[in-house]
């Protein structure tokens, strides 16, 4: 390890130990492949089922595409590495991967926020929703989630990389993460990733800020329902962006909130697993389990090729 120059890092991963290394690859290969075949599956269905071309489909089929990559910048080179024992990352992999998880983690809470806008106007101004919600508003949405995603990336990138790094290259991570690579860079260098970091949490603050008071709004509506009916159809297309939108929100702001730890162990990661790999392998499943729409496309899409299977 006294090797390691500027040409790259060490990520240390959950354990030294040979078998738990082997079993906790094998439980991220299982979840990212459940992953990636529910993520591609929602995709797949809105795509090809007319029924499902509105707003909230069209976000939703984006918001699956960006869980997809979110778990693809990470896991699959942590079983990578696990596979082939060895924990390096080349200085180069390391800037894309920072790049491509802070983009994908931008990006994932502005579709959130865009989401929790389309729930709001279909329930609190329903007579309005094809208006307000046309062609030009879902484009200028997606838009605005890409560029967001961009800024972060860039910014948080430049922002670390341009630090000097002193001593140790361990990272005690599975993936190249921000905070620890900052721990590793010379005194006081890292103040102007901390004022970055603070520019982009607050952008992340107004956001989960947006949100809150779309729900709030959304469920104030929902309870004067006067339709029993009506009050079930819409909490049944809200809890589910709502389960996601906590799931997300909290495990994030955990990890970013909890204080660093001086001897870092396997507890330390699991937060941050639940931030980085269970939401994409868990939305597909709770968008998938609560949504009768997807659910009724998904069994005549596989009807129709076990049918075409027996021809």
């Amino acid at each position: 390890m006294a090797n390691f120059t500027l040409s790259g890092f060490l990520l240390m991963g959950f354990s030294a130990n040979r078998e738990l290394e082997l079993v906790q690859a094998s439980l991220f290969l299982v979840l990212y492949l459940v992953a990636v075949t529910g993520n591609i599956l929602i995709i797949s269905a809105i795509s090809i089922d007319n029924s499902l071309h509105s707003p909230m489909y069209f976000f939703l089929k984006h918001l699956s595409f960006l869980d997809l990559c979110y778990i693809s910048v990470t896991v699959p080179r942590s079983i990578y590495n696990t596979f082939i024992h060895s924990g390096y990352i080349s200085l180069e992999e390391c800037i894309v991967q920072c790049f491509a998880f802070a983009f994908c983690a931008t990006a994932d809470l502005s579709m959130l926020t865009v989401m929790s806008y389309d729930r709001y106007v279909a329930i609190c101004l329903p007579l309005r929703y094809e208006i307000i919600m046309d062609a030009s508003t879902c484009v200028h949405g997606l838009l605005g989630v890409w560029i967001s995603g961009v800024i972060s990336g860039t910014m948080h990138t430049a922002g670390t990389f341009s630090m000097h790094f002193c001593g140790s290259h361990i990272i005690h991570q599975f993936f190249c993460d921000i905070p620890q690579i900052m721990k590793l860079s010379c005194s006081n260098e890292y103040i102007s990733e901390f004022g970055i970091s603070g520019v982009l949490s607050l952008m992340a603050f107004l956001c989960i800020v947006f949100i809150g008071v779309s729900y709030t709004r959304i469920f104030s509506t929902v309870l004067r329902m006067p339709s029993a009916e009506g009050r079930a159809k819409a909490f049944s297309t809200c809890l589910p962006h709502l389960a996601v939108v906590i799931l997300f929100i909290s495990t994030g702001a955990f990890e970013f909130l909890k204080p660093p730890s001086d001897s870092p162990s396997a507890l330390d990661i699991l937060p941050t697993i639940m931030y980085t790999v269970v939401p994409p392998t868990a939305n597909p499943m709770i968008y998938s389990l609560r949504n009768q729409a997807i659910k009724a496309v998904l069994r005549k899409i596989f009807q129709r090729k076990k049918a075409d299977l027996f021809r």
